[in-house]
């Protein structure tokens, strides 16, 4: 019998989501979660593959549990995008698995481990809910796998086809997590604005499921979303996103390259001009927005004039946070083989410059914000200050502050911020707004 297990997570928000629901799966068996590899009688590792890096990681980790299993009896599942991508090859090189299990075939994992006779899917099935016990901001997947086949990316390959989760199953775990206490929740898809489903007879799309879940949200204080590709980016959606005081004011907008030509050897389907339009309209509709972004450097061909595209971009874009990249060749890709591949040194120093500019360009934004009122939802204590807490606000953004009266993760808290410290901003506790 196995009574113990253990969930190793690696990578995106959607990997998260997923072993969140696996292990309300586990538990619902009368399984007990621990914290230490040694006594795991089940160990499930949920693989990444959007970096080389992330794949060498996990290989260092299998070779950790087959010590332990010539040890002790241990079962051991590899799932993910790394399962997706090289099942025969773990197979093969690590014998010691017991299962290796596509993306597509996770909702099957409980019935590998207790022999059920359950019959298999062949599609990609959403597990019922992905709430963490305890936890006060969660994830709903709506939407998995990708029709874009961006050149650089793998995702497509790992997590095949969009395939959308029907709008009754959402807004039954809405209404699940706001019954037990969620303050925010953040709605997943690889491509997650070109969601399309149906209900009651009526088509669905983004807009309209963002509208329909809201009237659920009676404890939850927003709804975020990531991540929208700018092509699906609707009329639309700016204006539930305006109009809807659910849906968050804070929107992670993937811009990846500020020139054209690189764009279209990405297949992102946009242009510089477009991206700038469509910035332009949501600046102009949405006065209290703000906005985070994914970028890449040193793509192959990229010359030095189309470098400064995307830093003239970051300039417009105006985000309060980026997660910034040099181009990292994934195996299987288009890009992978493209001409015109850049040395590292190059890409390094690109890189650099764009961080140091981003860095600068968020200290100037926030700084002009002060001094400001909000609420937000306290996430834990200070590190430097176990008297302060730390709150996150609808715009993603922290603030440290000094309390009315103690509190606990999860409270929703009105402060007054005066000051920013490095990216944090600090202040203190208020009467409410």
């Amino acid at each position: 019998m196995i009574h113990t297990y253990l969930i190793e997570t690696y990578g995106c928000q959607m990997n998260v989501a997923e072993s969140n629901a696996i292990e309300l799966l586990l538990k619902g068996r009368g399984m007990e979660a621990v914290t230490d590899p040694q006594m795991a009688d089940l160990v499930i590792i949920n693989t990444c593959s959007v970096r080389k890096t992330a794949e060498n990681r996990i290989w260092g980790r299998l070779g950790f549990y087959s010590a332990i299993k010539k040890k002790r009896k241990q079962i051991l599942i590899v799932t993910g995008c790394m399962a997706s991508r090289m099942k025969e090859e773990l197979k093969k090189e690590c014998p010691f698995v017991d299962y290796v299990v596509s993306n597509d075939d996770k909702a099957q994992i409980p019935h590998l481990i207790f022999h059920s006779d359950e019959e298999k899917n062949d599609k990609y099935s959403f597990l019922s809910s992905h709430y963490k016990e305890g936890e006060f901001s969660s994830y709903i997947p709506i939407m998995n796998g990708c029709n874009n086949f961006c050149s650089y990316c793998i995702v497509p390959y790992v997590r095949g086809r969009e395939v959308s989760r029907d709008v009754e199953s959402i807004i039954e775990e809405v209404k699940y997590m706001d019954e037990r206490g969620v303050k925010e929740i953040t709605l997943l898809g690889q491509n997650v604005n070109s969601y399309s489903s149906t209900y009651n007879g009526e088509s669905v799309d983004f807009p309209k499921l963002l509208e329909l879940i809201s009237p659920y949200m009676k404890n939850i204080l927003w709804v975020r979303f990531e991540s929208p590709h700018p092509k699906d980016f609707s009329d639309d959606l700016i204006r539930v996103i305006r109009d809807n005081k659910k849906v968050a004011k804070h929107i992670h907008l993937p811009m990846q390259s500020g020139n054209s030509r690189i764009l279209e050897l990405m297949n992102r389907h946009t242009t510089r001009e477009r991206f700038i339009s469509l910035l332009e309209k949501m600046k102009r509709e949405i006065p209290e927005l703000t906005l985070s972004t994914d970028v890449i450097v040193g793509f192959p061909s990229e010359t030095e004039e189309e470098y400064l595209d995307t830093l003239s971009m970051m300039e417009i874009m105006e985000c309060t946070e980026a997660f910034m990249y040099y181009f990292n060749p994934r195996e299987g890709t288009r890009a992978e083989k493209m001409d015109g591949q850049i040395e590292e040194s190059v890409k390094i120093k690109r890189l650099e410059r764009l961080i140091n500019e981003q860095l600068e360009r968020q200290k100037r934004i926030k700084s002009a914000s002060l001094p400001f009122e909000t609420v937000g939802i306290v996430t834990t204590v200070t590190r430097d200050d176990q008297k302060r807490y730390l709150l996150r606000t609808e715009h993603n953004e922290y603030v440290s502050f000094s309390p009315l009266m103690p509190h606990n993760n999860g409270d929703v808290v009105y402060v007054r911020a005066t000051e920013l410290n490095g990216n944090t901003y600090r202040g203190e506790e208020i009467e409410k707004l």
